[in-house]
This record gives structure tokens, C-alpha cells and sequence, in this order.
């Protein structure tokens, strides 16, 4: 079975995308998104799919991304903000080098807006986020290797973050990592 080298968690806003795509990069690996798969699978954005099945149906094919990303990818893997939520989802990370990407809802709001169309946030977004988290971040905890906080740090600091955490070491060719991206 191929195993992710880095799987990332966290809520919207955490920055999953941004600091996967970097890490890919700095570790010179493919980068890998559950929720751009479902996407792929439904030819839908995810919006659409909770408004016309529903977040159950959505559920399910976020559970069957996941387990296919987990056993087909050995790069960088970001899952989608409420792929914890599920049991299974939580047995198959176990183990694996996830790192919960930790962040306060003013830095979330500030990266995504919350007026940006994520379905679980399009009432009352700043509480809805706050419950979301509420009731995410002890799962996020559970499955997290290491916690990198984001909050006051570039994406490069980021990613410094958890390549120390994990002790990833950077390639021996190419640029500087720093010199990549900030």
C-alpha cells in the first residue's frame, strides 16, 4: 500500500491547499486534494453537490476520495475540512504523518472570506465556524502526528513548520526552499 509522506487537515481557511501545493514542491512530490477528486467524480463543485444530493451523499463520496487518495497517493495528500468527521476516515489516518494546520477565524476569514460559497458556513458564517470547530478540532487533534499553528506566519514559514515537525528533509537539488515561494 503507497502512503501519503505528509496528509493535511484542518478546517476552511487553514491554508490545506496553499501549504500542500508548496510542500509537493519543496519535497518534489505530486500534490493530491480530496475535495478537487469529488469534484472530478460528481462534474461538480462541491456546493452544487450539497444543494442537489445533499451532505450525506456528499459524505460518502468524501469517505470513498479519501480512502482512494490514501491507498493511491504517496505524495502530498489535503483532505477536506470535515473529512474527520467520519469513523473510518479516522482509522485510515492512523498512523500517518497528518498535521492538523491550526487557525483562528480571523486568519481564515482574512485567507477564504466566509462569504465564498462553502455550503456548512452560508448562514452566520463567523458562528458557524466556530461550532464547525467546536466539534472538529478534538478529531483533528486525534488524527494529527503534529499541530502547526498558522496564525501570523507566511505560507514558506508554514511549510518550514511542518517539514521540522515531521522531519522531512528538503531534496538535495534544485532552489532553496525559501526561494520557491513565500
Amino acid at each position: 500500500m503507497t502512503t501519503p509522506v505528509v496528509v493535511l487537515v484542518g478546517p476552511p481557511g487553514a491554508g490545506k491547499s496553499t501549504i500542500g501545493a508548496l510542500l509537493a514542491r519543496r519535497l518534489g512530490t505530486g500534490y493530491r486534494d480530496t475535495d478537487a477528486d469529488i469534484e472530478q467524480v460528481a462534474g461538480k463543485p462541491i456546493p452544487e453537490i450539497f444543494i442537489d444530493e445533499g451532505e450525506p451523499h456528499f459524505r460518502a463520496l468524501e469517505r470513498e476520495a479519501v480512502r482512494t487518495a490514501l491507498a493511491e497517493h504517496s505524495g502530498v495528500l489535503a483532505l477536506g475540512g470535515g473529512a474527520v468527521m467520519d469513523d473510518s476516515t479516522r482509522a485510515l489516518l492512523k498512523g500517518l504523518p497528518v498535521v492538523f494546520l491550526d487557525v483562528e477565524l480571523a486568519d481564515a476569514v482574512r485567507r477564504v472570506g466566509l462569504d465564498t460559497p462553502r455550503p456548512l458556513l452560508a448562514v452566520n458564517p463567523r458562528q458557524r465556524w466556530r461550532e464547525l470547530m467546536e466539534q472538529r478540532r478534538p478529531l483533528y487533534t486525534e488524527v494529527a502526528r503534529v499541530v502547526v499553528g498558522t496564525g501570523g506566519r507566511t505560507p514558506a514559514q508554514v511549510a518550514d513548520a511542518v517539514m521540522e515537525a515531521l522531519e522531512l528533509p528538503a531534496p538535495a537539488s534544485g532552489a532553496h526552499p525559501r526561494d520557491i515561494t513565500q
